[in-house]
């Protein structure tokens, strides 16, 4: 699967779950559809803090649709914790940092392994 972006509308709409779940971290599975991250799941048991976000595994989709997470960083470090990395490979490839104070450019994608990378915000 290569993603080629993701939809703008969804983008605006993980910046509003940052900003409304402050301070506390929001956690979400992405979805692609045609190479296009087009789609958000929240996970019933996911647990959120001020300094961390839980997903229940056991609560995820069998979907071969699943292009990785989106998390927030209250603190709007925009880089992976080591938590993180650990996190990422159990979730997709593409994993997106959503930071305070949440405005348009308030984000970074990286890889499963920690790596930033290029996501293009598509209409």
């Amino acid at each position: 699967m290569t993603i080629r972006g993701i939809k703008k509308e969804l983008l605006s709409l993980l910046l509003e779950l940052g900003k409304n779940s402050h301070p506390n971290e929001f956690a979400a599975l992405l979805k692609e559809e045609e190479g296009v991250i087009s789609e958000l799941n929240l996970l019933p048991g996911t647990v959120t803090g001020s300094s961390s976000a839980s997903i229940f595994f056991d609560m995820m989709p069998l979907d071969t649709h699943l292009a990785g997470s989106a998390h927030s960083h209250p603190n709007g470090v925009l880089r992976p914790s080591s938590a993180d990395v650990n996190f990422f490979p159990r979730a997709g490839k593409y994993h997106l940092i959503i930071g305070a104070p949440y405005h348009e450019d308030d984000w970074k994608c990286f890889t499963a392994d920690g790596e930033p990378c290029e996501l293009a915000v598509v209409p």
